[in-house]
């Protein structure tokens, strides 16, 4: 079986045109579900010394919008892929791609979402769950990850040198991704789910994986997190412990008062101190990973 027909197999036909992207432009601001912004705790990163903005990078049906934020003339760069949220890349996205720009990394934030919609005209979060997130096939967001790392070593960054790190939704890619791609050298998942039923468009979660992970993934969580509870996060690093190497050296952190969201800074569920942590852990995690 080819390539092609084995993506197909994994998702529905009718679940999306693939030749046409919603999404050609990031626009600015912040995602409507999130408003109000919490303005008093929102972090704003100037672009200076960078090179960023919106880029396509070329995938197998056409050409996907992404934002991208480097070093300005720094050759072989090593590579951080950025996941969103359900809100897709917003400003909270493009802002953290820029703060690890400036630690010399270059980073890509792919709009993933491109083919089902617009998250970020979408004023319900359940509605963006229920028309969008839920209907993104993981098959497909492994293959325009596959893309994204290609273009960047395009570019002239240094792929050999590969990580990746996303929030909630992109938490889970985070898993996923580290199992998929054996080039990644270190993964960083914020507050992604673990566990969760199986369909068409997700048919494995993170704690299936554990057998195949391919790079050790660093799994930042909070342990008042009302959507992802406690016995699952404890169920993940007990699998952890029974699966490939990568597993056995991947680890999970847990701040006991953090809510989901802790290192959103424009919405009220932000923890500074586990947030400004959590980062040092990441970045931590990326050196002592080769990236």
């Amino acid at each position: 079986m080819n390539e092609s027909k084995e993506f197909d197999s994994l998702v529905p036909a009718q679940a999306f045109d693939r030749r046409s992207f919603l999404v050609t432009s990031l626009g600015a601001g912040f995602a409507l579900a999130t408003l109000p912004v919490a303005a008093q705790t929102a972090i704003r990163t100037d672009a200076a010394g960078l090179l960023e903005g919106e880029v396509k990078v070329p995938v197998h049906d056409g050409a996907m919008v992404a934002y991208r934020a480097a070093p300005a003339g720094v050759a072989r760069a090593p590579v951080v892929l950025l996941i969103s949220e359900i809100f897709g890349v917003h400003e909270y996205i493009r802002d953290t791609a820029r703060r690890l720009a400036k630690l010399g990394y270059f980073v890509v934030a792919p709009e993933l979402f491109a083919r089902q919609g617009d998250p970020r005209k979408i004023e319900s979060v359940a509605e963006i769950i229920d028309r969008i997130s839920s209907k993104t096939p993981d098959a497909e967001v492994m293959k325009d990850l596959d893309a994204t790392v290609a273009w960047a070593a395009g570019q002239g960054a240094d792929s050999a040198r590969l990580a990746i790190t996303g929030f909630c939704w992109g938490g889970r890619i985070t898993w996923l991704y580290s199992a998929h791609n054996p080039g990644v050298k270190a993964g960083v998942a914020w507050y992604g789910r673990l566990v969760s039923p199986v369909n068409a468009y997700n048919p494995h979660h993170p704690i299936d994986l554990v057998g195949e992970l391919r790079a050790p993934v660093l799994g930042l969580y909070g342990g008042v997190d009302t959507g992802i509870p406690v016995d699952t996060v404890d169920a993940m690093e007990a699998a952890l412990k029974t699966g490939s190497p990568a597993a056995r050296a991947s680890q999970i952190h847990l701040y006991d008062n953090a809510p989901h969201a802790f290192h959103a800074d424009y919405r009220p569920s932000y923890r500074k101190e586990e947030a400004e942590d959590g980062w040092r852990r990441m970045l931590d995690w990326f050196r002592q990973n080769g990236v």
